[in-house]
């Protein structure tokens, strides 16, 4: 580990802070580095143990206009601060933070940094999410998903994506559904795995430009577009039913969502929610879709989050 009295004039690009945080603090602490950096945030997959959190920030260079350099500050200066705060937040959850570790790096090289974390790895049975540049190749029946995350972007190792992607295979192999929507598609992830656990159409919808964008990228680049239509069309004006909906969203939203979605799925067709957290909200979203014509099939449980499998009568 570096010492930031070490970096020499040469050096000052970006220094990256990474900070070894256990499972409760993974979503605060990305968004407070977040905000500290301003630039880029990088989580290793999760472990049962937590994940690494990094932060970026930009030093002066050799090359910089002496007036902007006086605006950067120095590398003591920004570990100070963010081990200051992110100290704080540790001691709000009871925890004590270990000494962060400091990495320099290249002005070409901090962008791609973060891809030695990102390997092909089986995120449900016999679906495969692989980077575009690392090779793999799949076992007899497996599925592959071509997914690049940005810096701020998930691995999709999330447990609520997890146990979504289990349960619409589930629901695939019990319906062989023909059809489904995908609400708040994000990545496109849900869509994409259902094309390739068979279903033939499939709208996907996010009200996120943004996403869509991203989205669609994936989609063409997993060679699915003739299989998913995504765009940004709001849920209320998707017209017709399906035998499969999914939404991994947070609870909020379902509960408001709910009319939209039972009525958009058919007599006997499943919906898939996720985003939820156990307990409470878990108990809320199935009375409120039980009230919808709704009946609980199933439901995984990882960490503190839920997923539910219903039925509509």
């Amino acid at each position: 580990m570096a010492s930031p009295t070490d970096i020499t004039p040469a050096d000052r690009q970006w220094l990256k802070i990474t900070f070894n945080c256990p499972l409760p603090l993974l979503e605060p602490a990305a968004d407070l580095i977040g905000v500290l950096s301003g630039v880029g945030v990088e989580q290793s997959p999760e472990t049962p143990s937590g994940a690494f959190v990094s932060g970026f920030f930009q030093l002066g260079g050799p090359g910089d206009d002496p007036q902007e350099q006086e605006q950067v500050e120095t590398a003591d200066v920004i570990l100070a601060k963010v081990n200051q705060q992110m100290t704080e937040l540790f001691t709000l959850y009871g925890c004590t933070p270990e000494k962060p570790t400091i990495t320099l790096l290249a002005d070409q090289d901090w962008a791609t940094s973060w891809q030695q974390y990102f390997k092909p790895f089986e995120i449900v049975p016999d679906l495969v999410i692989k980077p575009s540049w690392e090779d793999y190749r799949p076992s007899p029946g497996q599925h592959i998903l071509e997914l690049d995350p940005g810096m701020a972007f998930g691995t999709g190792q999330h447990a609520s994506t997890q146990m979504a992607l289990a349960l619409i295979k589930k629901s695939i192999q019990e319906t062989g559904p023909e059809q489904a929507v995908d609400v708040g598609t994000g990545t496109g992830i849900l869509a994409m795995a259902a094309a390739l656990f068979g279903v033939g159409q499939i709208i996907a919808i996010d009200n996120d430009p943004d996403a869509v964008a991203v989205a669609q990228e994936n989609i063409a680049n997993n060679n699915l577009a003739g299989q998913i239509q995504v765009s940004t069309t709001p849920v209320a004006q998707i017209t017709g039913t399906y035998q499969l909906v999914c939404a991994n969203i947070v609870h909020d939203v379902l509960v408001e969502m709910a009319p939209v979605l039972a009525s958009l799925t058919t007599t006997g067709g499943h919906l898939v929610l996720a985003g939820i957290l156990s307990g409470e909200q878990e108990e809320n979203i199935i009375t409120v879709y039980q009230k919808q014509g709704c009946r609980l099939l199933d439901r995984r449980y990882q960490e503190e989050w839920v997923a539910l499998q219903l039925q509509r009568e």
